[in-house]
């Protein structure tokens, strides 16, 4: 399989399309108003959805940490999962307007906080690092994510529900640092982090099944839903590719249960055994999310595309997720 073709230096193209694609590498430059109709460029903020997600996935534990802006409202969550006593230890969340409570940089990896009532959650670039910090009332994270070996980086640009969505995704990076809660201190430094900044303009109601697990050297993202297939991608030994559709033969009902995970094309076939889950609902009158995200184990194996050799994935740590919002 060919290797993907470099990320374009920019979302749009000088005539205003949106260069539409699946890439390697980042687009450094994720400005949409050239995409944008003048009556779009009037409505943008209510369309314009940023978001950045860290995971932090340990043989022991799990930690997930989000900053999101969707325009007109920003939000912002932080968890520990312990997947020995299979429930989320420790977590924290907020709500606040957009621009003052939450902040997100048109930059993949880069600068994103939120800080309300004494809540902190905040990325911040620094060189090769990104630096974690979360500081609430249940739950306080150091952490530092090493990206000076970065694995090659899967950017997106596609059509969405609305218009247009891209995003970038890495994984199989090194971190340190510490979390505490009340129950103990939680040492990162054998843990692997996972990292997804997405940026695109996106209609009012929007659904996604996810799919997300990553090691040293390993690694895959899937998704079903908004973005069709455009996003789906395994990281093997320094290697990026494709997969097709992703099917998800999973419980609404009862999440907990197995999932079943394959692609279209045969490369990827999954068993994910979730260990319990972090889920959260709201109601905002004007806006609502349905959200649920098992924390668990992947196994089953990927398909290398070139020589069709089998790789096994055996009890990697990863979480799925059933998703629903009018935002």
């Amino acid at each position: 399989m060919p290797a993907l073709p470099s990320a374009p230096s920019r979302l749009a193209l000088p005539d205003g399309r949106a260069a539409f694609g699946v890439y390697q590498g980042i687009v450094p430059d994720l400005d949409w108003r050239l995409a944008l109709t003048p009556m779009q460029r009037l409505t943008r903020c209510l369309r314009h959805k940023r978001w950045q997600y860290a995971a932090l996935a340990h043989d022991d534990f799990l930690i997930a940490m989000a900053v999101v802006d969707v325009g007109w409202n920003g939000t912002a969550f932080s968890y520990l999962f312990d997947r020995r006593q299979g429930k989320v230890l420790a977590a924290a969340s907020a709500n606040g307007l957009p621009g003052y409570a939450a902040k997100v940089e048109n930059r993949a990896f880069g600068d994103a906080r939120f800080e309300r009532f004494g809540q902190r959650f905040v990325f911040e670039r620094a060189g090769d690092a990104l630096r974690l910090r979360v500081a609430s009332r249940g739950l306080s994270l150091e952490a530092e994510i090493d990206l000076s070996a970065m694995p090659p980086v899967l950017a997106v640009v596609a059509p969405a529900n609305y218009l247009a969505h891209s995003t970038h995704k890495s994984g199989g990076l090194p971190a340190r640092g510490e979390a505490r809660c009340a129950a103990g201190r939680y040492d990162l430094s054998a843990a692997t982090a996972s990292l997804d900044y997405s940026n695109g303009l996106l209609a009012r109601e929007t659904s996604w099944r996810w799919a997300s697990a990553h090691g040293p050297g390993i690694g895959f993202n899937l998704q079903q839903g908004y973005m069709g297939s455009e996003e789906n991608a395994v990281w093997l030994d320094g290697r990026l590719w494709r997969v097709g559709a992703a099917d998800f033969d999973y419980q609404p009902d009862a999440p907990l249960a197995p999932w079943r995970i394959r692609s279209a094309d045969g490369l990827v076939d999954l068993v994910f055994t979730p260990e319990g889950a972090r889920r959260e609902d709201k109601n905002l009158i004007v806006a609502a999310s349905r959200y649920v995200q098992p924390v668990g184990r992947f196994d089953g194996a990927l398909i290398d595309p070139d020589s069709g050799a089998r790789h096994p994935v055996r009890a990697l740590a990863g979480v799925a997720e059933d998703h629903v919002s009018r935002w």
